[in-house]
């Protein structure tokens, strides 16, 4: 038996590793973590966020709003104005289209934005760069 503790422990495999940092598919799925946007002006209800204008606390469900009640807060429409446009960190773009390009497809918009003004940015920083040669 040895005395060091970590060398008796079984090392763990990637994948589970990797399966235990993932979100459980379940949590992808499930609707109460959905978002939804208004097709008259855009306005968009996230659960995670709320809606602090109209005392709704973060982490309320889409379907727990009341119909009767419940206006958008930007063009006052009523709920069934409303549509389903997925969890927050499902990738944008139709599901056959994701396997396609250099995996800029699989992307979240948030992570497409960095890269687009990342790049912008690094451009002009290059660009700007040339003035110091003379």
């Amino acid at each position: 038996m040895s005395e060091d503790p970590i060398q008796d422990q079984a090392p763990a495999s990637e994948p589970e590793a990797m399966a235990s940092d993932a979100a459980p598919p379940a949590a992808v799925d499930d609707p109460d973590t959905h978002r939804f946007e208004c097709r008259s002006c855009g306005f968009v209800y996230d659960p995670g966020e709320g809606i602090k204008k109209l005392a709704i606390e973060p982490g309320t469900p889409f379907s727990a709003l009341d119909p009767a009640s419940f206006r958008c807060p930007v063009c006052r429409s009523q709920t069934k104005a409303f549509k389903d446009i997925g969890p927050r960190n499902k990738p944008s773009g139709f599901e056959e289209n994701l396997g396609y390009g250099l995996g800029v497809n699989q992307l979240t918009p948030g992570q497409k934005n960095v890269l687009i003004f990342g790049g912008f940015a690094l451009a002009i920083a290059f660009f700007l760069s040339l003035y110091s040669l003379r």
